[in-house]
C-alpha cells in the first residue's frame, strides 16, 4: 500500500487497581484472537461502546477485517463510554503481550496518563475517532470533525432561507468530537446565518438527554425548524419517536416539516431519509475507521513510519500534537445520492 511515508484523575487510577482482578471478566467481549497465529505480534482492541448503532458497525466490520487480514487480535474489550474501564481493559493488554493497542476514548482528557504508559513501554496506540487532547499516539484515524459542524450549518441555513429556530444536539464537550461539531457549528452559523436563533443542548452523547431536552424546547418554541444531531447512532429513534408522538413528523417537502441534518451515515438515517423523515447527514465512515485502524496497528508492529501528506486512500495525514492524524472522507448524503452503493451504510449488514 502506497501512502506518504518517512485526565486521568488519581480517582481512575485507583479504580484500576481495585478492578485489575475484575476486567477480564466484565469487559470482555469474547471474541476469540481469529489471528493467523502466534507468529504474529498480538493487537488489543478496545471497543468504546454498544449503545450506539455506529458503533456496533464499527466492530462488525473490524471482525471482518481481522478474519481477512489474519490479524493476531486479543479477545476484544469493550470500555462501555467509561475512561477507567477503558484504563482497565488496556492494562489487562499489557498483561497479556499486546504489541499494539486500538482505541476509542470517549473522554478524550482523561486518557493521557495510560498513554504515557503505553508510550514508556513502547506499545504503540491507534486512537479512532477521537483525538486524545494530550499524549503520544502512532496515529489517529479520524474525519475532519470541524468539517461536520460545518456542513451541517451550511446545510440547514440554505434550507431554512437563513432564517429560523435550530436545536443542536451537541455531543460531550470533554470529547474534542463534540467540541470539533460545536465550535465548527456555532462558528458558521454567527458568520454566515446570523438571523438563526439556535439551542444548543448538551447531551453527553445520549438520545434519553437529547429526547428530554428536545421535549421541554418544544414547549417553548413550537415554531422549531430545524434539528442538528451531531450522531444519528444515539440520536435518531428517540428524536423520531419523539416527533411523531407531538405530531411533527412530517415529510420533506409538507408544511410544517422540521429540516434534520444528522451525523454517522447508518442505515437506519438513510431509511429516515428516503422516508423524508430526516434530511441528510454526514457518513462518518464506519468501514473505513475499521480497515485503516487494523492497517496502523499492523503497521506499527512492524515499525512502519509515516509523514504528512496525502494518501493512496482520498485522505490526508496531517501533522498533530503528539502523533499523526489520517483524515478520511465524510461525504454529505441526501436523497439525492442516499442509494450510492459506495456508502458503507449501503453495505453494511
Amino acid at each position: 500500500m502506497k501512502l506518504a511515508r518517512t485526565r486521568s484523575t488519581a480517582a481512575a487510577v485507583t479504580a484500576v487497581l481495585a478492578a485489575m482482578s475484575l476486567a477480564t471478566a466484565c469487559n470482555r467481549e469474547g471474541s476469540d484472537s481469529v489471528g493467523a497465529g502466534s507468529d504474529k505480534p498480538a493487537i488489543g482492541i478496545d471497543l468504546p461502546r454498544s449503545d450506539s448503532d455506529f458503533w456496533n458497525s464499527y466492530a462488525q466490520y473490524l471482525e471482518k477485517g481481522i478474519k481477512s487480514d489474519g490479524v493476531n487480535a486479543l479477545p476484544r474489550s469493550n470500555s462501555q463510554n467509561d475512561v477507567t474501564k477503558l484504563v482497565a481493559n488496556v492494562q489487562v493488554f499489557q498483561n497479556t503481550g499486546a504489541k499494539a493497542v486500538v482505541m476509542a476514548p470517549q473522554d478524550t482528557g482523561a486518557i493521557a496518563s495510560t498513554l504515557g504508559t503505553l508510550s514508556a513501554k513502547k506499545i504503540p496506540v491507534v486512537s479512532v475517532d477521537t483525538r486524545p487532547d494530550s499524549g503520544d499516539v502512532y496515529m489517529v484515524v479520524r474525519a475532519d470533525n470541524r468539517a461536520y459542524g460545518t456542513k451541517a450549518c451550511e446545510y440547514l441555513g440554505k434550507q431554512l432561507g437563513g432564517e429560523g429556530k435550530v436545536a443542536e444536539f451537541q455531543g460531550a464537550l470533554d470529547s474534542i468530537n463534540g467540541r470539533d461539531r460545536s465550535e465548527a457549528f456555532a462558528q458558521c452559523m454567527k458568520t454566515k446565518f446570523p438571523k438563526i436563533k439556535v439551542f444548543e443542548l448538551p447531551t453527553e452523547w445520549k438520545g434519553d438527554v437529547a429526547s428530554a431536552k428536545l421535549q421541554s424546547l418544544l414547549a417553548q418554541h413550537p415554531d422549531l425548524n430545524g434539528i442538528y444531531m451531531q450522531a444519528g447512532g444515539v440520536f435518531l429513534q428517540p428524536t423520531l419517536a419523539l416527533l411523531e408522538q407531538k405530531k411533527l413528523l412530517k415529510p420533506a417537502g409538507q408544511e410544517g416539516h422540521i429540516t434534520i441534518i444528522s451525523n454517522d451515515g447508518i442505515p437506519q438515517e438513510f431509511d429516515a431519509i428516503r422516508k423524508g423523515q430526516i434530511d441528510a447527514t454526514i457518513s462518518q465512515p464506519a468501514d473505513l475507521y475499521a480497515k485503516y485502524a487494523l492497517y496502523y496497528a499492523q503497521a506499527a508492529v512492524d515499525g512502519k513510519t509515516f509523514k504528512p501528506g496525502a494518501t493512496d486512500h482520498d485522505s490526508t495525514i496531517v501533522k498533530i500534537p503528539g502523533g499523526l492524524e489520517d483524515q478520511l472522507p465524510a461525504p454529505l448524503v441526501t436523497k439525492e445520492n442516499v442509494d450510492d452503493k459506495s456508502l458503507w451504510g449501503n453495505n453494511v449488514g
